[in-house]
Protein backbone atom coordinates (compact mmCIF):
# COMPACT_ATOMS: atom_id res chain seq x y z
CA UNK A 1 0.00 0.00 0.00
CA UNK A 2 1.26 3.41 -0.62
CA UNK A 3 1.42 5.78 2.56
CA UNK A 4 -0.76 8.34 1.64
CA UNK A 5 0.85 11.98 1.92
CA UNK A 6 -2.38 13.66 3.46
CA UNK A 7 -5.12 12.83 4.97
CA UNK A 8 -8.18 11.25 3.50
CA UNK A 9 -10.43 14.07 2.36
CA UNK A 10 -7.85 16.67 1.78
CA UNK A 11 -7.26 16.29 -1.86
CA UNK A 12 -9.57 17.19 -4.43
CA UNK A 13 -12.54 16.48 -1.93
CA UNK A 14 -12.55 20.23 -1.18
CA UNK A 15 -13.24 23.42 -3.46
CA UNK A 16 -9.78 24.93 -4.73
CA UNK A 17 -7.87 26.19 -7.46
CA UNK A 18 -4.99 25.24 -9.29
CA UNK A 19 -2.43 26.56 -12.10
CA UNK A 20 -1.14 24.77 -14.85
CA UNK A 21 2.41 25.26 -15.84
CA UNK A 22 5.30 22.98 -17.14
CA UNK A 23 9.01 23.59 -15.31
CA UNK A 24 10.63 24.23 -18.51
CA UNK A 25 8.34 27.10 -18.41
CA UNK A 26 9.52 29.08 -15.79
CA UNK A 27 12.25 31.66 -16.11
CA UNK A 28 15.76 31.43 -15.40
CA UNK A 29 19.38 30.94 -16.90
CA UNK A 30 20.39 28.54 -19.13
CA UNK A 31 17.54 28.45 -21.37
CA UNK A 32 15.33 26.37 -19.98
CA UNK A 33 13.68 26.34 -16.22
CA UNK A 34 14.72 24.19 -13.92
CA UNK A 35 13.78 23.14 -10.46
CA UNK A 36 15.95 25.50 -8.78
CA UNK A 37 15.69 29.26 -7.38
CA UNK A 38 12.77 30.41 -10.04
CA UNK A 39 10.99 27.01 -9.40
CA UNK A 40 10.55 28.17 -5.47
CA UNK A 41 9.69 32.00 -6.03
CA UNK A 42 6.82 30.16 -8.41
CA UNK A 43 5.51 28.44 -5.62
CA UNK A 44 5.94 31.54 -3.44
CA UNK A 45 3.32 33.10 -6.44
CA UNK A 46 0.88 30.14 -5.69
CA UNK A 47 0.68 30.68 -2.02
CA UNK A 48 0.32 33.99 -2.32
CA UNK A 49 -2.44 33.84 -4.98
CA UNK A 50 -3.84 31.40 -2.91
CA UNK A 51 -3.72 28.63 -4.82
CA UNK A 52 -4.24 24.55 -3.49
CA UNK A 53 -2.05 22.80 -6.31
CA UNK A 54 1.00 23.27 -9.02
CA UNK A 55 -0.47 20.94 -12.25
CA UNK A 56 2.82 19.87 -14.31
CA UNK A 57 3.19 18.04 -17.73
CA UNK A 58 5.13 14.59 -17.16
CA UNK A 59 8.44 14.96 -15.61
CA UNK A 60 10.18 12.05 -17.51
CA UNK A 61 13.15 12.61 -19.80
CA UNK A 62 11.77 13.07 -23.24
CA UNK A 63 12.63 12.16 -26.91
CA UNK A 64 10.62 12.53 -29.99
CA UNK A 65 9.66 16.08 -30.76
CA UNK A 66 10.90 17.25 -27.37
CA UNK A 67 7.43 16.43 -25.89
CA UNK A 68 7.22 14.84 -22.17
CA UNK A 69 4.68 12.17 -23.53
CA UNK A 70 7.09 10.62 -25.67
CA UNK A 71 9.87 9.95 -23.50
CA UNK A 72 12.92 7.28 -23.23
CA UNK A 73 11.35 6.30 -19.89
CA UNK A 74 8.21 5.98 -18.22
CA UNK A 75 9.76 6.34 -14.51
CA UNK A 76 13.33 8.33 -15.43
CA UNK A 77 13.30 11.80 -15.09
CA UNK A 78 14.31 14.78 -17.49
CA UNK A 79 17.94 15.81 -16.41
CA UNK A 80 17.28 19.37 -18.48
CA UNK A 81 15.04 20.34 -15.23
CA UNK A 82 18.15 19.79 -13.38
CA UNK A 83 19.21 22.96 -11.43
CA UNK A 84 23.07 23.63 -11.93
CA UNK A 85 23.92 26.09 -9.32
CA UNK A 86 22.60 23.64 -6.35
CA UNK A 87 25.37 21.25 -7.54
CA UNK A 88 27.48 24.22 -7.83
CA UNK A 89 26.56 24.74 -4.30
CA UNK A 90 27.27 21.10 -3.42
CA UNK A 91 31.24 21.67 -4.28
CA UNK A 92 30.70 20.22 -8.42
CA UNK A 93 31.10 22.25 -11.92
CA UNK A 94 30.48 21.58 -15.34
CA UNK A 95 31.56 23.23 -18.71
CA UNK A 96 30.79 26.95 -18.87
CA UNK A 97 27.64 27.46 -20.62
CA UNK A 98 28.00 28.94 -24.01
CA UNK A 99 26.23 31.51 -25.86
CA UNK A 100 22.40 33.30 -25.45
CA UNK A 101 19.59 31.72 -25.01
CA UNK A 102 16.12 32.95 -26.36
CA UNK A 103 14.17 34.45 -23.27
CA UNK A 104 10.54 33.75 -24.21
CA UNK A 105 10.98 29.71 -25.51
CA UNK A 106 13.34 26.74 -25.21
CA UNK A 107 16.09 26.06 -28.16
CA UNK A 108 16.06 22.25 -27.25
CA UNK A 109 18.67 21.43 -29.65
CA UNK A 110 21.32 23.85 -27.77
CA UNK A 111 20.27 23.59 -24.41
CA UNK A 112 21.03 19.25 -24.58
CA UNK A 113 24.01 19.98 -25.69
CA UNK A 114 25.07 22.30 -23.37
CA UNK A 115 23.77 21.07 -20.09
CA UNK A 116 24.26 17.89 -20.74
CA UNK A 117 27.90 18.94 -21.21
CA UNK A 118 27.87 20.34 -18.05
CA UNK A 119 26.47 17.69 -16.11
CA UNK A 120 28.72 15.09 -17.44
CA UNK A 121 31.82 17.09 -16.02
CA UNK A 122 30.37 17.75 -12.88
CA UNK A 123 29.14 14.10 -12.57
CA UNK A 124 32.62 12.99 -13.08
CA UNK A 125 34.09 15.05 -10.85
CA UNK A 126 31.68 13.54 -8.26
CA UNK A 127 31.84 10.08 -9.29
CA UNK A 128 36.03 10.26 -8.77
CA UNK A 129 35.51 11.23 -5.28
CA UNK A 130 36.20 9.25 -2.10
CA UNK A 131 34.02 8.21 0.14
CA UNK A 132 31.55 10.95 1.68
CA UNK A 133 27.80 11.38 2.73
CA UNK A 134 26.88 12.51 -0.39
CA UNK A 135 28.05 9.63 -2.32
CA UNK A 136 26.89 7.41 0.03
CA UNK A 137 23.22 8.63 -0.13
CA UNK A 138 23.92 8.12 -4.25
CA UNK A 139 24.81 4.98 -3.22
CA UNK A 140 21.73 3.74 -1.47
CA UNK A 141 19.41 5.92 -4.55
CA UNK A 142 21.34 3.37 -6.83
CA UNK A 143 20.26 0.22 -4.83
CA UNK A 144 16.88 1.03 -3.70
CA UNK A 145 15.55 2.41 -7.15
CA UNK A 146 14.19 -0.15 -8.87
CA UNK A 147 13.85 0.73 -12.72
CA UNK A 148 17.75 2.28 -12.38
CA UNK A 149 19.58 -0.20 -13.74
CA UNK A 150 17.26 -0.68 -17.09
CA UNK A 151 17.13 2.75 -18.00
CA UNK A 152 20.90 4.22 -17.31
CA UNK A 153 22.40 0.90 -19.53
CA UNK A 154 18.90 1.81 -21.98
CA UNK A 155 20.64 5.27 -22.02
CA UNK A 156 24.50 4.29 -21.96
CA UNK A 157 23.57 1.98 -24.94
CA UNK A 158 22.22 4.88 -26.94
CA UNK A 159 25.17 6.63 -26.26
CA UNK A 160 27.10 4.20 -27.21
CA UNK A 161 25.08 3.40 -30.44
CA UNK A 162 25.36 7.23 -31.46
CA UNK A 163 21.87 7.74 -30.38
CA UNK A 164 20.01 5.71 -32.51
CA UNK A 165 16.73 3.59 -31.86
CA UNK A 166 17.32 0.48 -30.02
CA UNK A 167 15.51 -1.88 -33.17
CA UNK A 168 18.72 -0.87 -34.77
CA UNK A 169 21.13 -2.07 -32.33
CA UNK A 170 23.81 -5.32 -32.70
CA UNK A 171 22.07 -7.99 -32.01
CA UNK A 172 23.97 -8.61 -28.51
CA UNK A 173 22.08 -5.24 -27.58
CA UNK A 174 18.88 -5.81 -28.87
CA UNK A 175 17.66 -8.38 -25.92
CA UNK A 176 17.81 -7.25 -22.02
CA UNK A 177 19.40 -10.11 -20.46
CA UNK A 178 21.24 -10.73 -17.44
CA UNK A 179 24.14 -11.74 -19.76
CA UNK A 180 24.34 -8.77 -21.76
CA UNK A 181 23.58 -6.87 -19.01
CA UNK A 182 26.82 -8.07 -17.54
CA UNK A 183 28.69 -7.74 -20.22
CA UNK A 184 27.81 -4.05 -20.93
CA UNK A 185 27.81 -3.21 -17.44
CA UNK A 186 31.39 -3.73 -17.51
CA UNK A 187 32.05 -2.14 -20.51
CA UNK A 188 30.01 1.25 -20.21
CA UNK A 189 30.79 1.09 -16.74
CA UNK A 190 31.74 4.87 -16.75
CA UNK A 191 28.51 5.75 -18.87
CA UNK A 192 25.87 4.04 -16.76
CA UNK A 193 27.58 5.42 -13.65
CA UNK A 194 26.94 9.25 -15.38
CA UNK A 195 23.18 8.63 -16.18
CA UNK A 196 22.84 7.12 -12.65
CA UNK A 197 24.04 10.26 -11.13
CA UNK A 198 22.05 12.77 -13.13
CA UNK A 199 18.52 10.54 -12.19
CA UNK A 200 19.70 10.85 -8.60
CA UNK A 201 20.25 14.82 -9.39
CA UNK A 202 17.11 15.49 -11.11
CA UNK A 203 15.40 13.02 -8.48
CA UNK A 204 16.66 15.00 -4.81
CA UNK A 205 15.88 18.14 -6.65
CA UNK A 206 12.20 17.49 -7.51
CA UNK A 207 11.37 15.55 -3.99
CA UNK A 208 13.13 19.21 -2.31
CA UNK A 209 10.83 21.50 -4.49
CA UNK A 210 7.77 18.97 -3.37
CA UNK A 211 8.35 19.11 0.00
CA UNK A 212 8.73 22.71 -0.29
CA UNK A 213 5.69 23.41 -2.00
CA UNK A 214 3.73 20.86 0.53
CA UNK A 215 5.39 23.45 3.11
CA UNK A 216 3.70 26.26 1.24
CA UNK A 217 0.49 24.39 1.38
CA UNK A 218 0.49 23.61 -2.37
CA UNK A 219 0.02 20.11 -3.50
CA UNK A 220 1.38 18.77 -6.59
CA UNK A 221 -0.40 17.33 -9.52
CA UNK A 222 1.38 15.33 -12.06
CA UNK A 223 0.76 13.47 -15.20
CA UNK A 224 1.49 9.91 -16.25
CA UNK A 225 0.98 9.48 -19.59
CA UNK A 226 -0.92 5.81 -20.58
CA UNK A 227 0.99 5.13 -23.56
CA UNK A 228 5.08 4.65 -23.91
CA UNK A 229 7.58 5.71 -26.30
CA UNK A 230 8.77 3.03 -28.77
CA UNK A 231 12.50 3.87 -28.45
CA UNK A 232 12.37 3.75 -24.63
CA UNK A 233 14.04 1.78 -21.96
CA UNK A 234 10.47 0.46 -21.02
CA UNK A 235 9.82 -1.38 -24.68
CA UNK A 236 13.49 -2.28 -24.64
CA UNK A 237 13.49 -4.29 -21.72
CA UNK A 238 9.99 -5.75 -21.72
CA UNK A 239 9.23 -6.69 -24.91
CA UNK A 240 7.04 -9.15 -23.71
CA UNK A 241 4.16 -6.77 -22.65
CA UNK A 242 4.06 -5.18 -25.92
CA UNK A 243 2.25 -6.05 -29.38
CA UNK A 244 5.49 -6.58 -31.23
CA UNK A 245 6.19 -8.78 -34.04
CA UNK A 246 9.46 -11.44 -33.47
CA UNK A 247 11.91 -9.31 -34.26
CA UNK A 248 11.02 -6.41 -31.97
CA UNK A 249 8.93 -4.16 -34.32
CA UNK A 250 5.31 -3.34 -33.65
CA UNK A 251 2.37 -4.67 -35.15
CA UNK A 252 -0.43 -2.02 -34.42
CA UNK A 253 0.18 1.47 -32.70
CA UNK A 254 -2.02 3.86 -30.62
CA UNK A 255 -3.72 7.07 -31.91
CA UNK A 256 -7.52 8.45 -31.89
CA UNK A 257 -9.68 8.70 -34.62
CA UNK A 258 -11.08 11.89 -36.22
CA UNK A 259 -11.62 14.71 -33.43
CA UNK A 260 -12.06 18.28 -32.60
CA UNK A 261 -8.15 18.38 -33.54
CA UNK A 262 -7.78 16.69 -36.65
CA UNK A 263 -9.73 15.83 -38.93
CA UNK A 264 -7.46 12.32 -39.77
CA UNK A 265 -7.62 11.41 -36.28
CA UNK A 266 -4.28 11.56 -34.47
CA UNK A 267 -1.39 8.49 -35.25
CA UNK A 268 0.64 8.74 -31.84
CA UNK A 269 2.86 5.71 -33.06
CA UNK A 270 2.94 4.49 -29.56
CA UNK A 271 2.89 0.59 -29.04
CA UNK A 272 0.27 -1.16 -27.54
CA UNK A 273 0.22 -3.64 -24.69
CA UNK A 274 0.02 -6.89 -24.66
CA UNK A 275 -2.69 -6.81 -21.44
CA UNK A 276 -3.30 -10.24 -21.45
CA UNK A 277 0.48 -11.04 -20.69
CA UNK A 278 0.14 -8.23 -18.19
CA UNK A 279 -2.69 -9.57 -16.48
CA UNK A 280 -1.09 -13.00 -16.20
CA UNK A 281 2.14 -11.03 -13.91
CA UNK A 282 -0.51 -9.58 -11.95
CA UNK A 283 -0.08 -5.89 -13.66
CA UNK A 284 3.08 -5.66 -11.97
CA UNK A 285 4.68 -3.29 -14.52
CA UNK A 286 2.17 -0.95 -13.67
CA UNK A 287 1.53 -1.41 -10.22
CA UNK A 288 5.45 -0.34 -10.32
CA UNK A 289 4.68 2.40 -12.53
CA UNK A 290 1.96 4.17 -10.63
CA UNK A 291 4.10 3.14 -7.06
CA UNK A 292 6.86 5.83 -8.96
CA UNK A 293 4.85 8.31 -10.17
CA UNK A 294 3.05 8.43 -6.01
CA UNK A 295 6.45 9.21 -5.34
CA UNK A 296 6.78 12.52 -6.97
CA UNK A 297 3.46 13.64 -7.12
CA UNK A 298 0.56 14.34 -4.64
CA UNK A 299 -2.35 13.49 -7.15
CA UNK A 300 -2.15 11.85 -11.05
CA UNK A 301 -4.12 12.96 -14.09
CA UNK A 302 -4.18 9.33 -15.97
CA UNK A 303 -3.36 10.93 -19.57
CA UNK A 304 -6.41 9.03 -22.04
CA UNK A 305 -8.14 7.29 -19.36
CA UNK A 306 -10.73 6.15 -22.52
CA UNK A 307 -7.73 3.73 -23.32
CA UNK A 308 -7.86 1.34 -20.49
CA UNK A 309 -11.76 0.66 -21.44
CA UNK A 310 -10.75 0.39 -25.59
CA UNK A 311 -7.83 1.81 -27.61
CA UNK A 312 -7.52 3.01 -30.84
CA UNK A 313 -6.01 0.19 -32.98
CA UNK A 314 -4.07 1.01 -35.63
CA UNK A 315 -1.89 -0.71 -38.35
CA UNK A 316 1.77 -0.17 -37.70
CA UNK A 317 2.01 0.84 -41.78
CA UNK A 318 -0.38 3.07 -41.88
CA UNK A 319 0.15 6.66 -42.76
CA UNK A 320 -2.93 8.18 -40.81
CA UNK A 321 -4.95 6.89 -38.16
CA UNK A 322 -8.46 6.76 -39.96
CA UNK A 323 -8.08 3.05 -40.75
CA UNK A 324 -7.59 1.88 -36.81
CA UNK A 325 -10.50 -0.13 -34.48
CA UNK A 326 -11.42 0.66 -30.91
CA UNK A 327 -10.04 -2.73 -29.04
CA UNK A 328 -11.19 -3.26 -25.62
CA UNK A 329 -8.62 -2.80 -23.06
CA UNK A 330 -8.61 -4.62 -19.31
CA UNK A 331 -11.09 -2.58 -17.77
CA UNK A 332 -12.05 -3.16 -14.00
CA UNK A 333 -9.39 -5.76 -13.81
CA UNK A 334 -6.75 -3.30 -14.11
CA UNK A 335 -8.20 -1.05 -11.76
CA UNK A 336 -8.84 -3.89 -9.24
CA UNK A 337 -5.31 -5.02 -9.44
CA UNK A 338 -4.24 -1.95 -8.85
CA UNK A 339 -6.40 -0.87 -6.16
CA UNK A 340 -5.68 -3.96 -4.35
CA UNK A 341 -2.12 -3.30 -4.47
CA UNK A 342 -1.56 0.76 -3.60
CA UNK A 343 -5.03 1.71 -2.02
CA UNK A 344 -7.51 4.34 -3.06
CA UNK A 345 -5.52 6.38 -5.27
CA UNK A 346 -5.70 10.24 -5.92
CA UNK A 347 -5.93 10.23 -9.61
CA UNK A 348 -8.52 12.66 -12.34
CA UNK A 349 -9.27 10.93 -15.35
CA UNK A 350 -8.60 12.64 -18.49
CA UNK A 351 -11.97 11.79 -19.76
CA UNK A 352 -11.56 13.84 -23.29
CA UNK A 353 -12.07 12.17 -26.89
CA UNK A 354 -14.69 10.21 -27.64
CA UNK A 355 -16.50 8.90 -24.36
CA UNK A 356 -18.61 6.18 -23.93
CA UNK A 357 -21.19 5.16 -21.53
CA UNK A 358 -19.09 2.11 -20.58
CA UNK A 359 -15.58 4.63 -20.12
CA UNK A 360 -17.56 7.16 -17.92
CA UNK A 361 -18.88 3.47 -15.64
CA UNK A 362 -15.44 2.89 -15.45
CA UNK A 363 -13.92 5.90 -14.09
CA UNK A 364 -17.06 6.39 -11.61
CA UNK A 365 -16.47 2.80 -10.21
CA UNK A 366 -13.55 4.26 -8.83
CA UNK A 367 -14.90 7.86 -8.38
CA UNK A 368 -12.31 9.36 -10.15
CA UNK A 369 -13.73 12.93 -11.27
CA UNK A 370 -13.45 13.44 -14.61
CA UNK A 371 -12.05 16.75 -16.69
CA UNK A 372 -14.72 19.64 -17.91
CA UNK A 373 -12.80 22.13 -20.92
CA UNK A 374 -14.46 25.31 -21.42
CA UNK A 375 -13.13 25.92 -23.87
CA UNK A 376 -15.13 23.26 -25.94
CA UNK A 377 -18.26 24.40 -24.08
CA UNK A 378 -18.10 27.42 -26.10
CA UNK A 379 -17.03 25.79 -29.36
CA UNK A 380 -20.12 25.89 -31.77
CA UNK A 381 -18.75 22.59 -33.94
CA UNK A 382 -18.60 20.25 -30.72
CA UNK A 383 -21.96 18.96 -29.28
CA UNK A 384 -20.76 19.29 -25.54
CA UNK A 385 -21.49 18.40 -21.74
CA UNK A 386 -18.72 20.96 -20.98
CA UNK A 387 -21.15 24.07 -20.48
CA UNK A 388 -20.79 25.12 -16.73
CA UNK A 389 -24.33 23.99 -16.22
CA UNK A 390 -23.64 20.32 -16.65
CA UNK A 391 -20.66 20.32 -14.25
CA UNK A 392 -20.75 18.56 -11.46
CA UNK A 393 -18.96 18.91 -7.73
CA UNK A 394 -17.00 16.19 -8.40
CA UNK A 395 -14.80 17.37 -10.99
CA UNK A 396 -11.91 19.26 -12.44
CA UNK A 397 -12.74 22.35 -14.88
CA UNK A 398 -10.19 23.97 -17.06
CA UNK A 399 -9.88 26.57 -19.08
CA UNK A 400 -7.82 24.81 -21.55
CA UNK A 401 -5.10 22.24 -21.34
CA UNK A 402 -1.52 21.75 -22.63
CA UNK A 403 -3.48 20.58 -26.15
CA UNK A 404 -5.29 23.96 -26.20
CA UNK A 405 -4.38 27.45 -27.70
CA UNK A 406 -4.55 29.85 -24.60
CA UNK A 407 -7.59 31.32 -24.21
CA UNK A 408 -7.17 34.73 -25.56
CA UNK A 409 -5.44 33.08 -28.78
CA UNK A 410 -8.90 30.42 -28.45
CA UNK A 411 -11.31 33.59 -28.71
CA UNK A 412 -9.52 35.55 -31.38
CA UNK A 413 -10.38 32.62 -33.25
CA UNK A 414 -14.02 32.74 -32.71
CA UNK A 415 -16.67 33.57 -35.18
CA UNK A 416 -18.74 36.69 -33.95
CA UNK A 417 -21.78 34.65 -33.65
CA UNK A 418 -19.61 32.25 -31.45
CA UNK A 419 -18.53 35.08 -29.48
CA UNK A 420 -22.23 36.46 -28.84
CA UNK A 421 -23.32 33.13 -27.78
CA UNK A 422 -20.95 32.61 -25.58
CA UNK A 423 -21.45 36.85 -23.98
CA UNK A 424 -25.34 35.42 -23.57
CA UNK A 425 -24.64 32.63 -21.68
CA UNK A 426 -22.04 34.24 -19.48
CA UNK A 427 -23.47 37.35 -19.25
CA UNK A 428 -20.90 39.56 -20.09
CA UNK A 429 -19.92 41.99 -22.63
CA UNK A 430 -17.81 39.78 -24.81
CA UNK A 431 -14.87 42.32 -24.61
CA UNK A 432 -12.10 40.07 -22.85
CA UNK A 433 -12.66 36.34 -23.42
CA UNK A 434 -9.95 35.01 -20.98
CA UNK A 435 -10.78 36.94 -18.39
CA UNK A 436 -14.61 35.61 -18.68
CA UNK A 437 -13.64 32.08 -19.22
CA UNK A 438 -11.51 32.04 -16.24
CA UNK A 439 -14.68 33.99 -13.99
CA UNK A 440 -16.76 30.84 -15.21
CA UNK A 441 -13.95 28.20 -14.25
CA UNK A 442 -14.26 29.61 -11.06
CA UNK A 443 -17.65 30.34 -10.48
CA UNK A 444 -18.19 26.33 -11.51
CA UNK A 445 -19.59 23.89 -9.23
CA UNK A 446 -16.69 21.85 -9.31
CA UNK A 447 -14.34 21.26 -6.77
CA UNK A 448 -11.46 21.65 -8.58
CA UNK A 449 -10.38 24.32 -11.04
CA UNK A 450 -7.46 24.09 -13.12
CA UNK A 451 -6.30 27.69 -14.90
CA UNK A 452 -3.06 27.49 -17.79
CA UNK A 453 -0.67 30.22 -16.78
CA UNK A 454 -1.15 31.21 -19.94
CA UNK A 455 -4.28 32.11 -19.10
CA UNK A 456 -3.51 34.60 -15.94
CA UNK A 457 -1.47 36.44 -17.88
CA UNK A 458 -3.98 36.68 -20.64
CA UNK A 459 -1.31 35.83 -23.57
CA UNK A 460 -1.80 35.02 -27.01
CA UNK A 461 -1.39 31.87 -29.22
CA UNK A 462 2.13 32.86 -29.33
CA UNK A 463 2.51 30.93 -26.04
CA UNK A 464 0.48 27.56 -26.51
CA UNK A 465 2.36 25.01 -25.27
CA UNK A 466 1.19 22.31 -27.56
CA UNK A 467 -0.60 22.14 -31.08
CA UNK A 468 -1.48 18.13 -31.46
CA UNK A 469 -0.76 16.10 -34.72
CA UNK A 470 2.35 18.66 -34.94
CA UNK A 471 6.03 17.29 -34.22
CA UNK A 472 8.38 20.83 -34.06
CA UNK A 473 7.58 23.54 -32.20
CA UNK A 474 5.75 22.51 -29.42
CA UNK A 475 6.36 22.36 -25.51
CA UNK A 476 9.23 25.09 -25.85
CA UNK A 477 7.20 28.28 -24.49
CA UNK A 478 8.68 29.84 -21.15
CA UNK A 479 7.54 33.25 -19.17
CA UNK A 480 9.83 35.80 -18.19
CA UNK A 481 8.90 37.83 -14.04
CA UNK A 482 8.70 40.57 -15.92
CA UNK A 483 5.74 39.03 -17.53
CA UNK A 484 3.73 39.47 -14.18
CA UNK A 485 1.70 42.64 -13.23
CA UNK A 486 2.51 44.28 -9.63
CA UNK A 487 -0.78 43.26 -8.29
CA UNK A 488 -1.24 39.68 -9.80
CA UNK A 489 -1.10 38.03 -6.07
CA UNK A 490 -3.39 40.30 -4.63
CA UNK A 491 -6.19 40.43 -7.52
CA UNK A 492 -5.94 36.60 -8.17
CA UNK A 493 -6.69 35.59 -4.67
CA UNK A 494 -9.50 37.97 -4.23
CA UNK A 495 -10.98 36.61 -7.44
CA UNK A 496 -10.27 33.19 -6.49
CA UNK A 497 -11.67 33.91 -2.91
CA UNK A 498 -14.72 35.31 -4.39
CA UNK A 499 -15.74 31.75 -5.46
CA UNK A 500 -15.03 30.30 -2.43
CA UNK A 501 -11.85 28.56 -3.74
CA UNK A 502 -8.91 30.46 -1.79
CA UNK A 503 -6.29 27.99 0.57
CA UNK A 504 -6.58 27.36 4.03
CA UNK A 505 -2.89 27.23 4.53
CA UNK A 506 -0.57 24.80 5.03
CA UNK A 507 -1.51 21.07 3.88
CA UNK A 508 -2.36 18.22 6.80
CA UNK A 509 0.15 15.68 7.10
CA UNK A 510 -0.23 12.71 8.51
CA UNK A 511 0.70 11.92 11.87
Amino acid sequence: MLNSTYKEGDILNKRGCGILLHPTSLPGSGGIGSLGADARRFIDLLAAMGMSYWQVLPLTPPACGNSPYSAFSAFGGNPLLIDLEQIKHDGENGTPLQGHYPEHHVDFAAVAVQKTAWLRKAGATFLSRTETGRTREFRTFCETTAWLDDYALFMALKHHFHGTSWITWPTGALHSTPKMHAHYAEELADEIALQKYMQWQVSKQWHELRNYANSHGIAIIGDIPIFVAYDSADVWSHRDLFLLDASGNPTVVAGVPPDYFSATGQLWGNPLYHWEEMERNGYRWWIDRFTAVFELFDIVRIDHFRGFEAAWQVPATAQTAIDGQWVSGPKEKFFDALQSALGPLAVIAEDLGVITPEVITLRDRYNYPGMKILQFAFDSARATTDLPHNHVKHGVVYTGTHDNNTTKGWYDTLTEAERNGMSAYLGTSGKDGADALMNAALMSVADTAIIPFQDILKLGSEARMNVPGTTFGNWEWRFSWDMLPQDIATTVRSRITRFGREAQGELNHDS
